[in-house]
């Protein structure tokens, strides 16, 4: 991790930030964050997150973003199978100014507000405003001098999926913090150890193989899924 207290604008930041790295700047105010986001223009290298002052500059490696991929294809393939109405706002950047916090998370969903947010043309994303992303989905990456946790909790995400590796953790969001938690709140049938399974796959085979046995497995077991019940895919054989 890179530490500095000097300000850079953007393209000095696409020249020294290496892949998989990450730079903190020290002493920003709102303000100026909010003109380094512009002056960014919506880069896909990079990721910005910032709490109080402090900015913190991430560069995603290209194997971090294939986990991303394949798990946005499961979340996309059960909103057609089950007929679930959700869209992406990907890294769409989350942040408020009462709360001097903001973040921009690898993927991120509206699920239970999805038709508000189809309906929102709004070109930015107004937390003072509209409400907050049904989920957020963060690959771990470069190490993070920010509590990402705290970030989303205080931006008011209900519920929150880490992506280590092949392995997947469900957090939710109960009395302003986050709480770990075996199955998701958006679709209750998926546990976590579900989705690291399909995401090994993904990871092994590419995205496409893998939502082809997704999106079987949620054929298979739909009305198990539709009367409640916890479902756990069958190992994938190696």
């Amino acid at each position: 991790m890179l530490n500095s207290s000097k300000r850079l604008d953007a393209d000095a930041i696409r020249r020294i930030l290496p892949i998989n790295a990450s730079l903190v700047v020290n002493d920003v105010t709102w303000d100026e964050y909010e003109e380094f986001l512009i002056d960014l223009n919506d880069s896909p290298y990079v990721r910005v997150f910032y709490d109080h002052g402090r900015m913190e500059i991430m560069s995603p490696a290209k194997r971090h973003e294939r986990g991303k991929n394949v798990v946005n294809h499961f979340v996309t393939a059960i909103g057609f199978e089950y007929g679930i109405l959700l869209t992406s706002y990907a890294s769409t950047t989350l942040k408020r100014e009462l709360d001097l916090r903001g973040a921009e998370p690898d993927d991120s969903f509206y699920i239970q507000n999805a038709a508000r947010a189809i309906a929102n043309q709004d070109e930015n994303l107004d937390l003072e405003k509209e409400p907050p992303p049904d989920l957020v989905i963060e690959v771990d990456r470069a190490s993070s001098s920010l509590n990402k946790f705290v970030i989303y909790a205080t931006l008011g995400m209900p519920e929150f999926w880490r992506l280590v590796g092949n392995r997947a953790r469900f957090y939710m969001l109960r009395d302003g913090r986050y709480e770990e938690s075996e199955k998701s709140g958006a679709f209750p049938f998926l546990t976590a150890e579900a989705l690291a399974t399909f995401l090994e796959q993904g990871i092994k085979e590419g995205e496409i193989a893998a939502t082809l046995a997704f999106r079987k497995w949620l054929n298979d077991n739909r009305q198990r899924f539709l009367s409640g019940i916890k479902l756990v895919p069958k190992q994938i054989e190696e």
